[in-house]
Order: structure tokens, then sequence, then C-alpha cells
């Protein structure tokens, strides 16, 4: 009778420590742990479909809306144009300014130089301001300037821009045993300065572009003008658009996966991995 109750313990045990070590599995596989953010599964078509037509009924996304569509259609109708796409409106030939190949050439130009200057112009306070606080960072005169103007500047682009991590923040003892693999990757700095420099650059040859269209007409300016400049305009443009959206999706990928590039969330205290796997346990500044 003993014999059959120690094995009748012992397998209770083993059935107990087996459903246990289930219940963990699960829970890992959920989550890291209760100070870390847990990974976030990733949305359906569905739901960002619907999202957007619900951005999209807002006053601002139906401008941008308007605006964006209009930018297309002006912009392919002159890329039709200029690739002789309507031969009847060649007469009396396609390189007659008299022709209404030329005419209309002339108007979409018009019309799609209008729509650039409404951001070229419409934001340059904006840009202006960055370029001050760059002004600030890049040539101060004393440290704390330097620091105040990069301060301002991380945080008016901080929905892409992950400001490095103070090294006061840890306490001394337990920076070094911090993993170095683990800690918040931080933006490269020269980001920042393609960004402001990109920005101030899509408005100053966005001037240029508006004082050829505007100062001379289309029989006396040069051709070359309007294809540098709406060229150079939206190559700035693109390279600092493309890098804010590759960062912003960088540091987004990053913060849902806790594994993989960022584990430490800026509005929360910095964490550590603790002896045991998975868990992790946050560190306590000392006073």
């Amino acid at each position: 009778m003993t014999n059959e109750r120690l094995m009748s313990n012992i397998d209770a045990m083993e059935v107990d420590s087996t459903s246990i070590a289930r219940l963990s599995s699960r829970n890992n596989q959920k989550t890291v742990s209760h100070n870390t953010a847990e990974t976030i599964p990733k949305a359906p078509w569905q739901d960002k479909f619907h999202a957007f037509i619900r951005w999209m009924c807002t006053p601002l996304g139906a401008c941008i809306t308007v605006y964006g569509l209009n930018v297309v259609a002006w912009g392919g109708m002159l890329f039709l144009l200029m690739c002789n796409a309507a031969p009847a409106m060649c007469h009396p030939s396609c390189d007659s300014l008299d022709s209404s190949r030329r005419i209309w050439i002339e108007i979409d130009s018009q019309i799609l130089n209008a729509l650039f200057c409404v951001t070229g112009f419409g934001l340059a306070p904006w840009r202006i301001r960055d370029l001050y606080q760059w002004f600030f960072w890049r040539l101060g005169w004393t440290e704390a300037s330097r620091r105040k103007g990069f301060t301002r500047l991380a945080e008016i682009h901080k929905n892409w821009f992950l400001k490095a991590q103070e090294p006061s923040v840890l306490p001394i003892n337990t920076q070094q045993d911090y993993p170095v693999a683990e800690q918040a990757t931080p933006t490269p700095l020269w980001k920042m300065d393609v960004v402001v420099w990109g920005n101030i650059l899509n408005t100053v040859f966005q001037i240029c572009l508006a004082v050829c269209m505007w100062a001379m007409n289309r029989f006396d300016r040069p051709s070359w003008t309007t294809g540098l400049f709406v060229g150079l305009a939206c190559v700035v443009a693109g390279v600092a658009g493309i890098l804010m959206w590759l960062e912003k999706k960088r540091v987004k990928k990053a913060s849902e996966h806790p594994g993989a590039l960022l584990l430490i969330p800026r509005a929360t205290q910095p964490v550590v991995p603790g002896r045991k796997g998975g868990d992790y346990t946050p560190i306590k500044p000392e006073l």
C-alpha cells in the first residue's frame, strides 16, 4: 500500500509539472514579461483599409487625399503630353508654340507649380524653425546651446527620431551587466542633418521654380529651368521623406518585437534581462 501511494503521488506530481510547463510556455509565447511590451499581432489588410477610410474622412485626410489626387492627375497628363501621346494636338507641329500640345503643357506646368507651392511655402515656417534649431545644435557657441538645440530637434521629430539614452540614467553597477546588443539603437545624427536640409532645400528650389514660372512667359522662359528645379525639389524632398519613413518603420518594428532592436520603451524605466530565461526586471535608479 505504501508503494502504491508513493507511485500515485509521483504520477500526480508529474501531471502537475507537465500542466505548469504547458501554461508557462503558452504565457511566454504571448509576452516576454509584464515589464516589457507585448508582441502586437499584425492587423489584416481589411482593418488597415478601414482605418485608412476613416482617416480619409477626417478634414486633414480629405485635404491630403484631394491634394495627392491632383498631383497624380495633372502630373500624369503632363507626362503623356511630353511623350506625344495625343498626336491630334500637334497642329501645326508638336514643337510649335501655338500648338494645343504646348499650350496644355504650360497649363499643366503652372498648375503643378501651384500645387508644389502649397507644401513648399506652407511648410516653410516649420522648416525654418528646424533650421534655426539646427544652427544652435551644430554651430552653437556653448555646450548648453548645442545641447538645447539638439534636444529641441529630437522633441520635434520624436515620431521617427530615437534619441540616445543619457548615460547617467543607469547606475554604474548595472551598466556593466546590461547587454550592449539589447540596448535601444539610437538614430544616427546624420539622418537629422539630411531631413532638416532636405526640407529647407525643397522650399528653396520651389522658390526658384516659382520665380521662373511667374516672372517669365512661356515664350521667353528657358525649357531647362522647369525640369531642373522640379527635379531637384522632388529629389531632396523624396530623400528626406523616405529616410523618415524607413526610420519610423524601424523604430516601430523594433518596439513591437522585444528581442529585435528596441527593448527600452522611452516612456518607461529601462530594463535588463534577469537570470531566468525570458524574464526582465526593472532597474531602479539609486538615490
